[in-house]
């Protein structure tokens, strides 16, 4: 394996499917048989997911609402989506546990990283639920924080195209592929939406790899971990 412990970065709107809001079970499914895949080779996964599909917080800004009480209504997005995944990697025999940074003992465990590096070690998913617990900070900059923290050896940032293009490939027809990236051409051009700038700043500082990928095709989070060639690498 290229990488032994990732920590895999889900938006919220992944798990819609078709649907235009919330989860759809089967999209859901075919996650947790892509994670599943990659448990079975003996890789260590982290997950962190988005809460998109339900409610963002900056959004809810922009109509008036305050800001950190916005943010604080995404995080408890992002523990219904994690729970979600989780149920679906239960459902097909993948242990796991969903870790919250806000705490909530009724549904899921509290984070805290020593346990999570334990659950690791013993074979399970760790799905990190609310972010980094704290409003002003992305689920990106939660994951690139998390990964630092669990000693991971990569990003895996899942996305709807194939890679990093030098314009939004849903809005314009023709744009160019990138296979490889510094931090710093990312962090300079604003065209570039990989990651937001503190989670890139955060991986350089910290010589953690980014690699952007599609999600929805078979078999891809593997070939990742295994060093095939696919999506963007960023370093």
């Amino acid at each position: 394996m290229r990488y032994k412990r990732i920590l895999l970065k889900l938006s919220g709107e992944s798990l819609m499917g078709e649907r235009s809001y919330g989860i759809d079970p089967d999209t859901c499914a075919f996650m947790a048989s892509e994670i599943k895949k990659t448990v079975e080779v003996g890789a260590e996964i982290v997950v962190v997911l988005g809460g998109g599909n339900i409610f963002r917080g900056a959004a809810a800004e922009d109509k008036g609402m305050n800001r950190a009480t916005g943010d604080y209504i995404g995080m408890l997005a992002t523990v219904m989506n994690s729970l979600a995944l989780g149920s679906a990697l239960d459902k097909i025999g993948v242990e796991n546990r969903v870790q919250s940074a806000l705490e909530m003992p009724k549904v899921c465990e509290p984070y805290i990283y020593k346990r999570a590096i334990r659950h690791l070690e013993k074979g399970r998913v760790v799905i990190v639920a609310a972010g980094s617990g704290h409003p002003y900070f992305s689920t990106d900059t939660a994951a690139a924080v998390r990964a630092c923290e669990l000693n991971c050896d990569a990003v895996l940032k899942a996305t709807k195209v194939d890679g990093v293009h030098d314009k939004d490939p849903e809005k314009n027809t023709e744009t160019r592929k990138f296979d490889e990236l510094t931090y710093l051409e990312v962090i300079n051009n604003p065209e570039i939406k990989a990651l937001d700038g503190t989670a890139i700043t955060l991986c350089m500082e910290n010589k953690l790899p980014v690699i952007v990928f599609e999600l929805m095709r078979e078999g891809n989070i593997l070939k990742v971990v295994e060093g095939e060639k696919i999506g963007t690498v960023i370093k």
